[in-house]
């Protein structure tokens, strides 16, 4: 009975000590454009970085609301994805860059009524590296309480530098 009740002890001591290491490895993030009210922005004659101001979760703290730019606080597989809304006739759309590189765009264009688009990405990141959305040159976007416009991102798994198999 004694060797039961000390397996049992030492499994709850590995899975307290499970929890504290994943607690570490929590990281996830959805914000909304507009922090209140409605609104544009854009269009610009030049790409500019997107703040998403209304923070809805941070969970590690890896977003920043002030720049827009989520950096990587542990090396990891990370999915990003953004939605944009407009009204035509302006064309919406915007672009979620890793580095300074774009990876994935999101894009509309219509004569008339509203205009919606998304898309998502998975990145590998190496801890640092950033990750932010920019809106195209000559289009807009449009938010308010609804949050029509938005980006989020969260950790899927960490990597150890092994396990990363670049092409």
């Amino acid at each position: 009975m004694n060797k039961k009740n000390e397996e049992i002890s030492n499994l709850t001591l590995s899975q307290v000590e499970l929890r504290k290491e994943n607690r570490d490895r929590e990281i996830a993030f959805s914000a909304a454009l507009r922090e209140s009210g409605d609104g544009y922005v854009g269009p610009f004659n030049t790409e500019i970085t997107l703040t998403y101001k209304k923070v809805i979760t941070n969970i590690g703290n890896a977003y920043n609301p002030i720049t827009g730019v989520f950096a990587a606080p542990l090396k990891g597989a990370y999915m990003f994805r953004i939605s944009i809304y407009g009204h035509a006739p302006n064309t919406a759309g915007a672009a979620i860059y890793k580095n300074g590189e774009r990876m994935v765009i999101a894009y509309d264009i219509q004569a008339q009524d509203r205009e919606n688009s998304s898309n998502g990405v998975v990145l590998i990141l190496e801890v640092g590296d950033v990750v932010y959305v920019r809106l195209w040159a000559n289009t807009r976007i449009f938010d308010n309480q609804n949050n029509h416009s938005t980006f989020s991102g969260y950790l899927l798994f960490p990597l150890r530098e092994q396990e990363i198999c670049r092409m």
